[in-house]
């Protein structure tokens, strides 16, 4: 839960060449949301102009000057850089300023660590925390003494922070083992849903896109939904039906992504984003009323590079069409993005178009044939009018004749049923 006694805070970030003034205020607006999330209070952005971060000190040891000076004005406790910080960095920076300074990357893992509420994701924080501070020992004596109150000090450094590196290699290496238990535990548990060849949809997107509410709508499951970053941590399947088909069909929503994700928590959830490599379709859920959504689904797009899965079956749900702003072009979004639709999670508008692009992206990887099932095996029909998509049925005297499109997997299986005749896919 989010402290109800804010911290104060000021934010510090970079415009460098490749990057215009409006990208760096964008970045620092998300990070002011970010504190926000973490219970803090940004009285002060400061945006500082460089050909390249300094290596020292990030902003250069006059621009830390100023932001010194602005700490006493409003008496800050706290000051947030809008980059990961090498160690050098941040001890250079808290020896001017002296008060606390965090990274966007240790905002972040803080702000998992107050929303990680099962065991699982406080495993996984857990671990991404103990690799980011592991190279930061050296040198923070006192910063890390004063860990246990406030921002960048939840998890597991409550205890564990004044150990030696060779205790905490000893920790990480004891939390990847559960977290392999885990994964194995999910291979299992996938293992079963494909034997079953119930389709998975894993709703992928930018944090606050929308996707809980999505996944309520669409199955009415009861997954928490707040308008604050990072709602969602524990991947939640629920199970629904096409409506045309009453086809089964799993629906995963899982973390949020943003801008900067830290390579560590990527790494730490990778269990829990398997989900997400695993489905067999993605539904992109884009805010559409966000003013920097291209950003956001640009964003989107390097994790899911970074996880392989770029070139899965996507759909891009441009969500939240319920309160577009004047200045967003519905029409300009949709053209200019392929296997795109407008829906609202709030509303449900567009849901029926959504479950049809979804049916048609699953047709593209199911194979057509003709079946001929004795009745005294009428379970096999059973089984196929669950797994697949049934064109045509009707009944002779020799039993069930169903002409069906079925997964890849399943061909085999029922292939003694198969009717030769059939052997050319249906036009």
């Amino acid at each position: 839960m989010v402290e109800n006694t804010s911290e104060l805070a000021i934010t510090v970030g970079l415009q460098l060449p490749n990057a215009g003034l409006m990208e760096a205020e964008e970045s620092l607006l998300e990070l002011r949301a970010l504190a926000h999330t973490a219970g803090a209070s940004v009285v002060e952005m400061v945006v500082q102009s460089r050909s390249h971060p300094d290596t020292a000190t990030y902003v250069g040891r006059g621009k830390l000057e100023e932001i010194k000076g602005l700490i006493h004005v409003h008496d800050a406790p706290l000051v947030i850089f809008d980059d990961e910080l090498t160690p050098a960095q941040l001890r250079n920076i808290e020896g001017v300023l002296g008060v606390k300074v965090i990274d966007r990357t240790q905002l972040i893992l803080d702000i998992f660590a107050q929303r990680a509420n099962t065991r699982e994701a406080q495993l996984q924080v857990d671990l991404a925390q103990l690799k980011y501070l592991l190279p930061r020992l050296a040198g923070r004596g006192t910063t890390l003494s004063r860990l246990g109150g406030g921002i960048g000090t939840r998890g597991p450094g409550e205890t564990k922070l004044e150990t030696d590196r060779r205790r905490i290699r000893q920790r990480i290496a004891r939390l990847e083992r559960e977290m392999e238990g885990i994964r194995a535990q999910r291979d299992l548990q996938r293992q079963s849903r494909a034997r079953n060849a119930v389709p998975v949809v894993a709703l992928v997107g930018y944090t606050n896109a929308g996707k809980s509410t999505l996944l309520n709508r669409i199955t009415g499951a009861d997954v928490l939904v707040e308008d604050q970053l990072f709602a969602t941590l524990d991947p939640t399947i629920r199970r629904s039906t096409m409506p045309s088909s009453g086809q089964p069909i799993l629906f995963v929503d899982t973390v949020g992504f943003i801008r900067k994700l830290p390579h560590a928590l990527v790494a730490a959830f990778r269990a829990t984003l398997e989900e997400v490599v695993e489905a067999d379709v993605l539904v992109h859920v884009v805010d559409a009323t966000a003013y920097n959504a291209v950003a956001q689904m640009s964003a989107v797009f390097e994790v899911l590079e970074e996880l392989g899965v770029a070139g899965r079956p996507l759909i891009t749900a441009f969500n939240k069409v319920d309160r577009l702003p004047s200045t967003v072009s519905l029409p300009d979004l949709l053209a200019g993005t392929p296997d795109s639709i407008a829906i609202s999670s709030l509303t449900g508008a567009g849901l029926e178009g959504l479950f049809s692009a979804i049916e048609e992206k699953l047709g593209e990887d199911l194979t057509y044939a003709e079946y001929n099932i004795p009745y005294d095996q009428a379970a096999v029909a059973a089984d196929m009018r669950a797994v697949g998509q049934v064109v045509e049925e009707h009944y002779t005297e020799d039993g069930i004749c169903l002409a069906v499109r079925l997964p890849s997997g399943f061909t085999q299986r029922w292939a003694e049923f198969r009717i030769p005749s059939s052997n050319n896919p249906k036009p």
